[in-house]
């Protein structure tokens, strides 16, 4: 019987995650396994799908499921305690779900590759967007002990250190080089939407990096490229994200 893997999230049809394991599997000549999108219209139907199929063996979590996922798992990894949010579950031999982010995993990588072996002293981060990816990013920031301020459309669920966009100035701006967009805005097929912040502030010290994937160039980037900005998407940090999710479920 063949090993199943797959994804589970509501609005699927811009995943990479199928063709990425597809080709993976074919490459490698891994014939036992073949990967599946799974579109659950809510998180409660998890419990239908495994009981369904139990021949999977791990899952891919994405929007919006990241954090809803957590009650419905047997236990968490440390990473994925760290963040509050699950992108990974590995179905164990007695059938438990452990949850795990390898989004942490794969940002920091490529974090590390785009900063560079020395990243600016005092380097000031704005996150862009709270949700399940965000927290995969701010966990990653903490690692690298760089500050960040949280930049949200309701600065009342979260933290002290956030804003709303409406308080965004070009002062802020500009004291925050590293600028990370964790939100699904520019996101296909919605390419020509963008996070609100006042792009006109931007200039060549800034490092915009956007988790989104598709397309490589977003208009977020884009406005940085203008500005002289250094910029990068999100695939890199999507291909060593799920190389990690390969490595949990064989571990």
């Amino acid at each position: 019987m063949a090993k199943i893997y797959g994804l589970i999230g509501y609005q699927l049809s811009h995943s990479f995650s199928k063709k990425y394991f597809t080709e993976k599997f074919q490459k490698e000549n891994i014939a036992d396994s073949q990967y599946e999108l799974f579109e659950l219209a809510k998180i409660e139907d998890l419990k239908e799908l495994m009981r369904n199929n139990p021949e999977i063996k791990g899952l891919n979590i994405t929007i919006p499921y990241k954090k809803v996922v957590i009650p419905y798992l047997s236990s968490l990894s440390e990473s994925a305690q760290e963040v509050g949010a699950v992108n990974v579950i590995k179905i164990d031999q007695e059938g438990r779900l452990i949850g795990y982010n390898s989004d942490y995993d794969g940002f920091l990588q490529s974090l590390r590759h785009f900063l560079g072996e020395n990243p600016a002293d005092g380097i000031q981060a704005l996150v862009l967007g709270t949700g399940g990816a965000s927290q995969a990013v701010q966990a990653a920031l903490k690692a690298l002990n760089i500050e960040f301020l949280l930049v949200s459309r309701d600065v009342n669920q979260h933290s002290e250190n956030s804003i709303e966009y409406g308080q965004l100035n070009g002062q802020i701006i500009k004291n925050h080089h590293l600028i990370i967009n964790t939100t699904p805005l520019g996101m296909y097929p919605k390419t020509d939407s963008m996070p609100p912040i006042p792009y006109e502030s931007l200039n060549p010290q800034h490092l915009l990096y956007d988790l989104v994937y598709n397309p490589e160039i977003t208009e977020f980037l884009k406005k940085g490229q203008e500005k002289g900005a250094k910029i990068k998407g999100g695939l890199e940090m999507l291909h060593l994200q799920a190389e990690k999710a390969w490595a949990i479920w064989n571990e």
